[in-house]
């Protein structure tokens, strides 16, 4: 018997949308079906099955337990469907798109993703940098690069990179103070975002107590790399990942004055949705990125995190 005759195909999308999205309506408005189109074809796969998959409750539905077994393997299966026709098209216009933390994709990724196309000239890549947490069932995404405490459910998480992080300002601005010799010598000078949880760690490991970080605010920034232009542009000291700024520290726009330098307790991951954890765009790019960070001599260097662990940071 054809699997069509079996059950009803268009019911299961309509159903895997409903359990994702929480809602008939939300359902119908990415289908483009109306509430009641949406409403038969759940009944009609419950008539099919012989079970309830949804309790009905005021402004609200809920999975039942038949309904909470059967959405995952169904969320799988519609991607593994949608991995078996990409490969099947071999299309030469393939695109990979790829959200990434800021600091990660402007810092590093931006710089080597040459040699992924070249390596790959059918796909094509499309980077964007994010701060929220990407949501593969609506952002469009086909890997995010994250940084945090994983794995997550129904994801492969693939860790990549454990960064550090350490005090940096430009050469000029440590020469108005006669130099930085010291760790208590930076508290002369204005810290860029001085609330951030970095800045007591890394004081703490060097042995200075009882701050005073607060009267040298400056600015507050969401990402690294904004940090650490206005640290080049002499407008304080940022405490930054040397990792991501090996060109800024090599030409001497920016200065590490210490050599200690604190691990983040969480690293750096690599996510992407179980149900494509065979695409074969994915699989070239986590095998690029493994080889390209492993022949990067800062990556293979970073020493093991510190204890007790402590909350990231936005990169």
């Amino acid at each position: 018997m054809k699997l069509s005759k079996q059950f009803p195909l268009n019911a299961l999308r309509v159903f895997e949308a409903v359990g994702r999205l929480g809602s008939f309506t939300r359902a119908g408005e990415e289908l483009g079906m109306t509430q009641t189109a949406v409403s038969y074809q759940i009944k009609l796969l419950e008539d099919n099955i012989g079970e309830t998959l949804f309790l009905r409750k005021p402004r609200q539905i809920e999975l039942t337990d038949t309904g909470a077994r059967l959405l995952p393997k169904v969320s799988e299966a519609f991607g593994l469907m949608v991995d078996a026709v990409a490969s099947a098209r071999h299309a030469s216009g393939e695109t990979l798109e790829i959200h990434s933390i800021p600091t990660f994709a402007t810092q590093w990724l931006a710089k080597h993703l040459g040699s992924f196309q070249l390596d790959h000239s059918n796909i094509a890549v499309r980077l964007l940098r994010v701060n929220k947490m990407t949501d593969f069932a609506r952002d469009g995404a086909d890997i995010a690069i994250r940084w945090g405490d994983g794995p997550w459910p129904g994801l492969v998480s693939h860790q990549l990179i454990r960064a550090t992080f350490t005090p940096m300002l430009s050469p000029k601005l440590a020469d108005s103070i006669g130099g930085v010799h010291q760790p208590s010598d930076l508290m002369k000078l204005p810290i860029i975002s001085p609330d951030d949880h970095w800045w007591k760690e890394w004081f703490s490991a060097a042995g200075v107590q009882n701050l005073a970080l607060k009267g040298n605010s400056m600015n507050t920034f969401e990402a690294q790399d904004l940090e650490a232009s206005a640290a080049i542009a002499g407008q304080g000291v940022a405490i930054i990942s040397p990792f991501f700024f090996r060109e800024e520290l090599a030409s001497g726009r920016l200065l590490q004055p210490f050599p200690l330098a604190c691990a983040a307790h969480a690293p750096i991951w690599m996510v992407y949705p179980h149900a494509r954890r065979n695409s074969p765009k994915i699989r070239a790019f986590q095998t690029w990125i493994d080889r390209t960070l492993g022949n990067d001599e800062m990556a293979a260097t970073l020493p093991p995190p510190l204890a007790p662990p402590l909350p990231i940071p936005q990169a």
